[in-house]
């Protein structure tokens, strides 16, 4: 009897893979011959899931949005607003071994997608779901009379979090950053 294949299982394997090697050598050495062999295939199998190393990086930077709805999905949000701010924002911070890797990579692919026209479209999709995710984070918190520029400063620093903490893990360490953030939101909410 043949074995039956889950294709769509088997290419996020391929693709978190993928993330490995970007997180061990760098997205310069994430040739299709390390990705396949940190998959455990062959790189004809790997070609039967993707046709080029650009397909397999943006399902890659996809599954990494994927993985961020499917936390806040499950989220219970029905606590006092702050809380579920905290919530949905620390979604995208590195503060545990899983979010730090998708992070780390997220700014590896983002950095190549400055060249990369088919790359930055899908990095410019994370970034404004990010942004709008702050926009009505505010619109909760706050009765700000410039929810554009109070939006900018919280995306800022949820960005700007995210990047140092991956840069500088030993100075913001997941519970700083959190202190931060949630310090933030209390100040925007103190305008209710």
């Amino acid at each position: 009897m043949p074995k039956i294949v889950n294709h769509e299982e088997r290419k996020r394997k391929v693709a978190e893979a993928c993330w490995r090697v970007i997180q061990k050598k760098g997205i310069e050495q994430a040739t299709v011959r390390e990705i396949a062999k940190e998959a455990k295939m062959s790189v004809g199998s790997m070609r039967h899931y993707f046709s080029s190393q650009k397909d397999l990086f943006i399902f890659s930077m996809q599954l990494v949005m994927d993985h961020v709805h499917e936390r806040i999905k499950k989220l219970p949000l029905s606590g006092p607003p702050i809380k579920d701010a905290m919530q949905v924002l620390s979604q995208v911070l590195p503060i545990d071994a899983e979010r730090r890797l998708e992070m780390e990579v997220w700014f590896l692919f983002t950095s190549k997608a400055l060249n990369d026209p088919d790359l930055k479209k899908k990095s410019d999709e994370m970034d404004d779901e990010l942004y709008q995710a702050c926009r009505l984070i505010i619109e909760h918190l706050t009765v700000a009379a410039d929810w554009k520029q109070e939006t900018e400063r919280l995306y800022a620093l949820v960005d700007g979090l995210a990047v140092h903490a991956i840069m500088r893990p030993g100075r913001l360490h997941p519970d700083l950053l959190l202190s931060v953030l949630e310090n933030h939101l209390k100040v925007i909410g103190q305008n209710v």
